[in-house]
């Protein structure tokens, strides 16, 4: 069995934080030009997941306002992570174990684990493994787990819902493991904000600015995104990640945990407010997200909807790591939106309004093929 990987020798998240199921790839060259590993991706040469984007470091503006946007919203962001937690341990019990996503999901798992602990004096274990869009989850990290705990009291975490993409694939990745003859998983996601109405587990249904989709890894642990190459990973390996040692000095990963693990006090009312609204409402997914994709697709002439990334944090990504061709905001000139504005300037990327927008932003992936 692979062995689990932990900080800090891979990731600068404390080792009792996260066990990352992953394989440590840090020594392969494994990033490509952005606009060449886009036309592989979309021409279907590779699939995203074989390679990884070379990571866009922002400039010293940039990480200024990172700060601002941090500080402000810290807050909002401790509710948040509050109210999903509280919500997990009331409908999944204290005794819990969290899986986040690698790497969106991870961060928000810490916070939850602390907030357990924090609130509840629960010491969650956290793991953190990969799920790659039309690959499926990894199969050997979700045999290690079935090893080592219940898988009843697996949760899967992640930051965010854009279209729901995500949460379908674990859905039917976890099926298709269990008709295989695995343990049974409960593909529940819980996710800090679900804009796109995809899941029944959440903080918030707010499409607002979670500070850790601002940067890449150096808001995940110095981190990469995950690889499934069959080159590096074969059978009974996880799949695989690097860990960017080298950016050690611009790292803030564990400054945004503390930043927002600081506002927990404040934020105890608050959340059992959140919490009993969250209760009472009627939380069956709509995939009302989706529906809006599919019309921003057909109203920009756009081939597949995977080149439509809805929300802040989504949009944040194409503009980091993909090639964006437009970015169409509810309303111009929204504080949320001031990084987003600063990288589309950065990247020579139009942003349009678009008032009755469903979301509050959408990122447009350019089409090359």
């Amino acid at each position: 069995m692979t062995t689990p990987l932990v900080g800090p020798e891979f990731g600068s998240y404390a080792p009792d934080e996260v066990t990352w199921l992953l394989k440590d790839l840090s020594h392969v060259d494994l990033e490509a030009d952005v606009a060449l590993r886009e036309k592989r991706i979309q021409s279907g040469e590779a699939h995203y997941a074989e390679s990884l984007p070379i990571e866009y470091q922002p400039d010293a503006a940039y990480r200024e306002l990172f700060e601002t946007v941090l500080s402000e919203s810290a807050p909002r962001l401790a509710r948040a992570v509050g109210t999903v937690t509280d919500l997990v341990l009331a409908e999944r019990g204290s005794d819990v174990v969290l899986v986040s996503l690698a790497r969106a999901g991870t961060p928000i798992g810490i916070l939850m684990r602390r907030w357990a602990q924090h609130v509840h004096g629960l010491t969650l274990p956290h793991y953190a493994v990969s799920i790659v869009r039309g690959k499926g989850i990894d199969s050997v990290a979700l045999d290690y787990l079935a090893r080592h705990h219940d898988a009843s009291k697996i949760v899967f975490v992640d930051g965010w819902t854009g279209k729901g993409a995500i949460a379908r694939e674990l859905e039917a990745a976890l099926a298709e493991y269990h008709a295989a003859g695995g343990a049974e998983f409960n593909p529940d996601l819980a996710v800090l904000a679900d804009p796109g109405y995809c899941v029944r587990t959440y903080g918030t249904r707010d499409d607002f600015l979670i500070a850790s989709a601002c940067l890449n890894s150096t808001v995940s642990g110095l981190v990469s995104r995950t690889v499934l190459n069959d080159t590096l990973i074969g059978p009974g390996d996880f799949h695989g990640a690097k860990f960017y040692a080298d950016l050690a000095d611009v790292d803030v990963s564990n400054r945004l945990l503390d930043v927002v693990s600081a506002e927990f006090g404040n934020v105890r009312g608050d959340v059992a407010d959140s919490l009993a609204a969250v209760r009472d409402s009627d939380r069956t997914p709509t995939w009302a997200g989706w529906d809006s994709v599919e019309k921003v697709q057909a109203a920009y002439g756009i081939s597949t909807v995977n080149f439509v990334k809805p929300g802040v944090g989504e949009t944040t990504r194409v503009l980091l790591r993909r090639l964006p061709w437009k970015v169409l905001v509810r309303e111009s000139g929204a504080p949320e939106h001031a990084h987003i504005r600063l990288l589309a300037e950065a990247r020579g990327v139009p942003v349009e309004e678009v008032p009755d927008l469903a979301y509050s932003c959408v990122g447009l992936i350019k089409d090359i093929t």
